[in-house]
């Protein structure tokens, strides 16, 4: 069965539209992540305990993941307590620091450019706190490029709940039956597949070609392949 979405554009190609992930899927956030994480463990006493490469998957769970993964390192006794307290230290050294280290993956404002002269539509569909989303991809200079920008807190849900889709696509205009999702990781493909839209998910992230074992309907080896790759799945 598939469902129609309310929309606001008009008729033709103006409904089309591709929403995207940011972490891991536009850009490579990990290294100011782990940064973050690490800002308080080292002012815990216990040093740098996250590695920037080796833990990059780790990154894109998530605060809360990667302060877990910390204090396991430690080799003492600890708990969700304690990482509730870390938390918004954590927020707020990331917030003051979000773009030192992060950087857009190869040719994406190019594919954007591409894609909307094609006529598409474009949305952020996130599960990073709206607010730092919204300062994060303005510092990286692509924010006005998206319709719509929608976070892990914009709605009561988040992915991969399909509503958190769902009203991604209704806010930039577009249309459910010609739209896609671009992400990196399974919340991404569960969304996708919940809200019963096509999904590509990046081979460039953080989990690498093991995305093929999702089995989305495309992968993505490089942006440049983008804008033939949305015209082949949104009709």
């Amino acid at each position: 069965m598939r469902y129609k979405l309310w929309h606001v554009g008009g008729k033709g190609n103006e409904m089309k539209s591709v929403i995207f992930d940011l972490d891991g899927t536009l850009a490579d956030t990990s290294g100011d992540l782990i940064a973050a994480a690490n800002a308080c463990f080292d002012g815990l006493g216990h040093g740098l305990l996250l590695d920037a490469e080796a833990d990059m998957l780790t990154a894109f769970h998530g605060g809360r993941a990667m302060l877990r993964l910390g204090f396991s390192r430690i080799g003492e006794p600890w708990d969700e307590a304690m990482v509730d307290a870390q938390y918004d230290v954590l927020l707020r050294h990331y917030g003051e620091n979000i773009a030192v280290h992060t950087k857009l993956y190869p040719n994406v404002e190019q594919s954007l450019e591409e894609l909307k002269s094609r006529g598409y539509l474009l949305g952020v569909c996130t599960n990073k706190p709206a607010a730092l989303a919204e300062t994060l991809m303005g510092q990286l200079g692509v924010r006005p490029m998206f319709g719509a920008l929608l976070g892990a807190d914009t709605l009561p849900v988040r992915k991969p709940d399909p509503e958190h889709l769902w009203e991604t696509i209704r806010r930039v205009g577009g249309d459910l039956e010609r739209s896609v999702l671009i992400g990196d990781t399974d919340n991404d493909r569960s969304a996708a597949r919940n809200a019963n839209v096509p999904s590509v998910l990046v081979t460039f992230g953080p989990s690498g070609q093991g995305v093929s074992e999702m089995e989305p309907e495309a992968l993505l080896h490089h942006y440049d392949d983008l804008p033939d790759l949305a015209d082949q799945l949104v009709r």
